[in-house]
């Protein structure tokens, strides 16, 4: 991340405090939710998906589309520079994993097999998202709160595994995560 933003650093402690145990199994152990049971899958508003665990700004509500998989899908980050890639090679199979540039926050997978004009469907667990309406989220790209965002250490390498654990990543199809 070289845009400025600075990287979030949290002890597991701080992070387990933060975080419901979903949330926490979810962003920080590589976990997947159950296709159709998050808060967000069907959410039609207009609005401003930001990372659970630290606030930043990562999707708008006109790039998220029903993709059938029962998970939140979007054709494009809110700023190229919100998310990152890393290669995911969990359950046998070779993913393109998905984090929160800002604190590493697992988020989901991103295929190529999304709509025009990106072709890419960024396939989201609702756990890693905080929805924030329109009428409520005023600039998007605005810093989050200094509360959520814990200790930065500037542009620091966070610390990256990929492995994707916990009894739901086995029990929804893990081809779409």
């Amino acid at each position: 991340m070289t845009d400025g933003r600075k990287k979030v650093e949290k002890t597991d402690a701080e992070w387990r405090a933060q975080l419901s145990p979903e949330q926490y199994r979810i962003t920080r152990k590589q976990g997947t939710e159950r296709a159709f049971t998050g808060e967000y899958w069907d959410t039609k508003e207009p609005g401003v998906y930001r990372c659970v665990c630290c606030g930043e700004p990562l999707f708008d509500g006109q790039t998220k589309y029903e993709s059938g998989t029962g998970w939140p899908s979007f054709s494009a980050p809110l700023d190229p520079g919100a998310v990152e890639t890393r290669e995911d090679r969990s359950l046998f199979m070779r993913r393109t994993e998905v984090v929160c540039a800002r604190c590493d926050a697992h988020l989901g997978h991103v295929f190529p097999d999304g709509p025009r004009p990106t072709g890419l469907r960024y396939c989201l667990n609702s756990a890693a998202l905080d929805f924030e309406a329109a009428d409520a989220a005023g600039d998007p790209r605005a810093e989050p709160d200094a509360g959520a965002a814990g200790t930065e250490i500037g542009d620091a390498a966070g610390a990256g595994g990929a492995e994707s654990t916990g009894p739901d990543a086995a029990a929804s199809d893990p081809a779409d995560r």
